[in-house]
C-alpha cells in the first residue's frame, strides 16, 4: 500500500510540474494528465481481474468436461475480446484528455 501511495505522489509531482504560476490552463492540463493516468489504470486493473476470472472458468470447465474444451477456448477468446475493447476504449479517452485538448484551452 506504501508503494501505491508513493507512485500517486510521484505521479502528482509530475502533474504539477510546471515552471511558472499555475493558472488555469496549468490545473486543467495537470489534472488531465492525472486523471488519464488514473483512469488508465484502474481500466487496465479491471481488465486484468477478468481476464483472470475468465481464463479461471475455461480452465476449470475444460477440466469437468474435456470434450467441450473446444467450444469453451473459443467462447473465452470472444470474451476475452470484449474485455480487451473496454480497455482500449479507456486508453482512447485518455489520450482524447491528454492530446486533444476537449477543454477549450
Amino acid at each position: 500500500m506504501k508503494k501505491f501511495l508513493l507512485l500517486a505522489f510521484a505521479f502528482v509531482g509530475v502533474a504539477f510540474a510546471h515552471e511558472g504560476g499555475l493558472d488555469s490552463e496549468g490545473f486543467i492540463k495537470a489534472f488531465s494528465v492525472l486523471a488519464a493516468g488514473v483512469g488508465l489504470g484502474v481500466a487496465a486493473l479491471g481488465g486484468a481481474i477478468g481476464m483472470g476470472h475468465t481464463a479461471a472458468a475455461t480452465i476449470a470447465g475444460t477440466a469437468r468436461n474435456p470434450g467441450l474444451g473446444g467450444k469453451l477456448m473459443t467462447t473465452m477468446f470472444i470474451a476475452l475480446a470484449m474485455i480487451e475493447a473496454q480497455v482500449i476504449y479507456a486508453l482512447v479517452i485518455a489520450l482524447i484528455a491528454l492530446y486533444a485538448n476537449p477543454f477549450g484551452v
